[in-house]
């Protein structure tokens, strides 16, 4: 069996979806599970269904039609009968959706965020089910939700590879074609829907590629494969054909785009390869991680992280950042669920460089007031490259104020105010 996974790029309107019949077709597998994401920018628009919500928002019920609208022209240009199945589907679960926001009681965003996100992939994966059934791919529909299960930590939840497991075994048949959403899972405890993470799609076709010992796992993007940097800041970039385990997971833990940072671990623990390829071009190799060469070919591969924080601390008193403050400083990062990009101590100084992506820099600043002298930096930019020349650097960094700089025998990260 392989796994595939198609992004929201790929299926943001009608002719996206043919288009993913399209590469199903020419591929010629015939046992396949494919994880699909929320079509085109509807986690964006959940997102701020969500905030709404909360707000009690004036907004939130024009969001509501926007969401059944956008789905209702795609709908319209993949199925011309009105009266198709489908449609009373898609419609059931745009109702569930408004029906949770009217008896919901919690007010916890992360909460609440993913009861409300999931219904980009449950309507997506709807439409793309019905469509390959009505051309010649009959498939079976899998709410991902009853196969992943998680803890409860909403947003960025941890799977339980043992009960997931048996799950999969059990509702997966490896003969012919299951249609699943990515992205979600649900807790054990109370069933509640949970999310793994931005971007978790690509972990879920993972965490199935391993417990199905997949042949191989291909991820479908708007890209021919993975790049040595983002074409959308950096020009004149390469196309990588292969990269090692080790380099696509150093890659990702820095922030490279194009692979989940979870995604590797799995499939590297059972040698599984992963493909990176164009849905546009499906011809085309595209990128191949797995054993074997580390990067081919061998370049520079550059990473950008805009909008991060940089925390800079020291004590009070002038006394050594010692192993107690600082183990306190990374409870607290955790504490505040703060993403660490970089660090950086010396005997009197310790600095961070953070992605607030949960909102909560005010409460982590004030705890750490308590303790320490504290500045810090908001907005800033971190660069990451792997295998750089020192000239690249310097053209990088021209006309920048650089905060703070960091270098070993493979990466440098740097820290500027743009």
């Amino acid at each position: 069996m392989k796994i595939y996974k198609f992004g929201g790029a790929s299926v943001k309107d009608a002719d996206g979806v043919r288009n993913l019949a399209k590469v199903i077709d020419s591929a010629g597998e015939k046992d396949l599970l494919v994880v699909v994401s929320a079509m085109g920018k509807m986690t964006n628009h959940l997102e701020k269904v969500v905030l709404a919500y909360l707000s009690s928002g004036d907004d939130l019920q024009q969001l509501l039609v926007d969401f059944r609208t956008f789905h209702r022209e795609i709908l319209q240009g993949l199925f011309p009968n009105n009266s198709h199945p489908v449609y009373d589907s898609v419609t059931m679960l745009c109702q569930k959706l408004e029906n949770f926001l009217k008896a919901n009681r919690s007010r916890k965003h992360s909460f609440v965020y993913d009861q409300v996100v999931c219904y980009g992939e449950l309507v997506s994966t709807t439409i793309v089910s019905h469509f390959l059934k009505d051309n010649g791919f009959p498939n079976t529909w899998l709410d991902v939700r009853s196969a992943v299960i998680t803890d409860d930590n909403f947003r960025d939840a941890k799977v339980n590879w043992e009960e997931t497991q048996k799950r999969i075994a059990g509702l997966v048949d490896q003969k012919g074609i299951t249609i699943t959403q990515g992205f979600l899972g649900s807790d054990s405890e109370n069933n509640f829907t949970t999310t793994l993470g931005r971007e978790g799609s690509d972990y879920t076709a993972a965490i199935f590629a391993f417990c199905l010992n997949a042949d191989s796992v291909t991820i479908w993007k708007d890209v021919p494969g993975v790049l040595n940097a983002d074409p959308r800041y950096f020009g004149n970039t390469r196309l990588l054909h292969n990269i090692s385990y080790e380099e696509a997971i150093e890659l990702a833990f820095y922030g490279a785009s194009v692979i989940h940072p979870k995604t590797l671990q799995p499939m590297q623990r059972k040698e599984i390869p992963l493909f990176v390829k164009s849905f546009m071009n499906p011809e085309a190799a595209g990128t191949c991680v797995g054993k074997g060469v580390t990067l081919n070919p061998e370049t520079s591969c550059f990473i950008l992280k805009r909008n991060q924080v940089l925390i800079s601390l020291s004590s009070l008193d002038f006394s050594f950042m010692m192993e107690d403050n600082i183990s306190d400083v990374f409870r607290w990062l955790h504490e505040f669920r703060m993403k660490v990009e970089l660090i950086q101590n010396s005997a009197i100084s310790f600095s961070v460089c953070v992605d607030n992506k949960f909102d909560s820099l005010d409460a982590l600043l004030a705890k750490l007031r308590e303790r320490f002298k504290v500045s810090w930096h908001e907005g800033v930019t971190l660069y990451t490259v792997r295998h750089s020349k020192p000239t690249e650097i310097d053209a990088l960094i021209e006309n920048k104020q650089v905060l703070l700089k960091q270098e070993s025998s493979d990466t440098v990260q740097i820290v500027v105010k743009e």
